[in-house]
């Protein structure tokens, strides 16, 4: 999962320029932890633990019947009524309920003096706090406000465990692409070229010869360019770096450097000494302006632009959502489970409404919609779930 300004056309992480420059010069800065559909339940001295162990795909949950012995939180979430045993995201593999409920109450049940039902709510809520708490955790180290952002669940599971994310933090709503599962997948292969040259040139700042930079710029611009040509492109965008750090230290901070007609100024080396001292200082709390940086090397981005192809569109909806109801369900919600209805999520349109709680079976991946949530089909068939 992650986050996007709530509005915004495209994914942001909210940062400011400095921070997007400081995570390998990647828009995309990626968390991970043991908290995924195959991450194994127990007990730790004496109190619930799940993940970062996991059953992988094979032998995978137990419910898959090949060979699993401990229960997952896909196992829970199979007791818990969110998943079809029959269809399991359009594969032929059908989900066995048999050693899923024995496992879980041995796991976690009796040493917790739970239910079953109380043991499988309490792995999937566990799971759910885990995602929230890297959400968390990551959101207040770079000063973002959750309150403006909204949840993007991909991945098979997420928007199973999303929506009880999004109450934990305090969003307002939650997009489930209509390529949740493949998402990943999709924006590689309508990623933009892109290719990073590197250089190395050591000098204090005081000693970096202009020459020599504009020189290593300029090779590395061709080879670039060479690059993206390979691939049926030309450079659109470059962004030139610098690699500095202080004496002693074992590490260097990546800050841009900008250029006027492709030049480096003896001004512009100036102001990104300046750059790099305040973004120092943003990371570790203080400047050491009385330091002389050191200059490691250069380091140049260059994407290019490929053709994207055009977002297919699913037609407006012509009847009642109700229409595309296959079934009722038992599905735990609010403590307890109740009969709710499924739809297929083929047959939805956009402009369909679908009110919590709810299961809607895509192809290849299941959106929850918990009581007091309202799903909106939008044009382009994403799931838009809002919250209270």
């Amino acid at each position: 999962a992650c986050l996007v300004r709530a509005g915004a056309p495209e994914m942001s992480s909210g940062w400011n320029w400095r921070h997007r420059y400081l995570v390998g010069l990647s828009m995309v800065d990626v968390e991970s932890i043991g908290a995924g559909g195959g991450s194994i339940a127990g007990v730790e001295a004496g109190a619930l633990r799940v993940g970062p162990q996991s059953a992988g795909s094979e032998p995978g949950p137990i419910c898959y019947g090949r060979g699993g012995t401990q229960p997952t939180v896909t196992d829970a979430d199979l007791v818990l009524g969110y998943l079809d045993p029959g269809s399991f995201r359009g594969t032929s593999l059908p989900l066995r309920r048999e050693g899923v409920d024995e496992a879980i109450l041995r796991a976690v049940g009796r040493p917790l003096e739970l239910s079953l039902e109380e043991a499988a709510h309490g792995i999937f809520r566990l799971a759910n706090a885990s995602m929230a708490d890297a959400i968390r955790r990551v959101s207040a180290r770079r000063g973002v406000d959750l309150r403006d952002l909204v949840l993007v669940a991909y991945g098979g599971s997420a928007p199973i465990h999303a929506p009880m994310q999004a109450e934990e933090l305090g969003l307002h709503e939650i997009l489930v692409p209509r390529a949740a599962p493949v998402l990943s997948a999709l924006g590689l292969l309508l990623a933009d070229p892109l290719t990073d040259e590197l250089r190395s040139y050591i000098a204090p700042a005081k000693q970096i010869a202009l020459e020599r930079i504009n020189a290593l710029f300029d090779e590395m611009e061709a080879k670039a360019a060479d690059a993206l040509a390979r691939e049926g492109t030309v450079p659109r965008e470059i962004d030139r770096f610098a690699q500095l750090r202080y004496p002693g230290q074992p590490f260097e901070l990546t800050v841009p450097v900008a250029a006027r007609n492709g030049r480096i100024s003896a001004a512009e080396i100036e102001a990104t000494i300046e750059r790099f001292h305040e973004i120092h200082r943003e990371i570790h709390g203080d400047a050491l302006r009385d330091e002389e940086p050191i200059l490691q090397g250069l380091r140049m981005r260059a994407v290019g632009l490929s053709r994207k192809p055009e977002l297919p569109r699913v037609p407006r909806a012509r009847g009642p959502a109700s229409a595309a109801r296959k079934e009722k369900r038992r599905a735990y919600f609010d403590g307890g489970y109740a009969a709710v209805p499924v739809y297929d999520g083929s047959a939805l349109r956009a402009g369909h409404k679908i009110k919590g709680p709810a299961i809607v079976e895509e192809p290849f991946t299941t959106v929850v919609v918990h009581p007091g949530h309202r799903a909106e089909i939008d044009a382009w068939g994403n799931y838009r779930i809002a919250l209270g």
